[in-house]
C-alpha cells in the first residue's frame, strides 16, 4: 500500500499545486478586476489602483498564483505568496484576535502553509518546471559533448 501511495505522490503534488495556485490567482483577480464576486468587502468592486497593502497584494495573487497554477518557477513564486499570506495574517488579521478562527485569517494560515509545503516539494508533476530542467539539462550535456577535453 505504501509503494502504490508513494508511486502517486508526484501527481497528488501536482494536483495540489494546481488547485492552490488557481484558488489564489481567482483572489487576486477578484479584488484587480471585480470578477467572481469582486474584492471581500466592496459589494462586487476592485481594491483602488496603488492602495497599500490590498492592491499589491492582490497583484501577488494573481501572479503568484499563475506561476504556480503553471508550475513555472514554483519554488520562488510560493516562496512569495507564503510570505505574503504570513504577512497579511499577522498585520492584518491578528490585530482583531489571537487565533484565526476568531479573526477570519483561516484562509490566509492555510494558504501561507501550503505554499510553504510547495517551496520544499517543489512543483511535481504537471509543471513546466519540469520541462525548463528538462530542456536545461539536454542542452547542458550537449555543450559537454561537444567541448574539447584539455589534457
Amino acid at each position: 500500500m505504501t509503494a502504490r501511495l508513494n508511486s502517486a505522490q508526484p501527481y497528488v503534488l501536482g494536483l495540489f499545486r494546481i488547485v492552490v495556485g488557481l484558488l489564489f490567482a481567482a483572489h487576486g483577480a477578484a479584488s484587480l478586476f471585480g470578477v467572481l464576486g469582486g474584492a471581500v468587502g466592496t459589494q462586487g468592486g476592485t481594491i483602488p489602483t496603488g492602495t497599500w497593502p490590498g492592491w499589491y497584494a492582490a497583484v501577488i495573487q494573481l501572479v503568484a498564483g499563475a506561476l504556480v497554477l503553471l508550475g513555472l518557477g514554483t519554488r520562488g513564486a510560493a516562496l512569495i505568496a507564503s510570505g505574503s499570506m504570513a504577512y497579511a495574517y499577522f498585520d492584518i488579521h491578528q490585530q482583531a484576535a489571537l487565533w484565526p478562527i476568531q479573526n477570519g485569517g483561516e484562509l490566509a494560515v492555510l494558504f501561507c502553509w501550503a505554499f510553504l509545503l510547495l517551496v520544499f516539494t517543489g512543483s511535481g508533476a504537471f509543471g513546466l518546471d519540469r520541462l525548463v530542467v528538462r530542456r536545461t539539462a539536454t542542452d547542458d550535456r550537449a555543450v559537454t559533448e561537444r567541448a574539447p577535453i584539455a589534457a
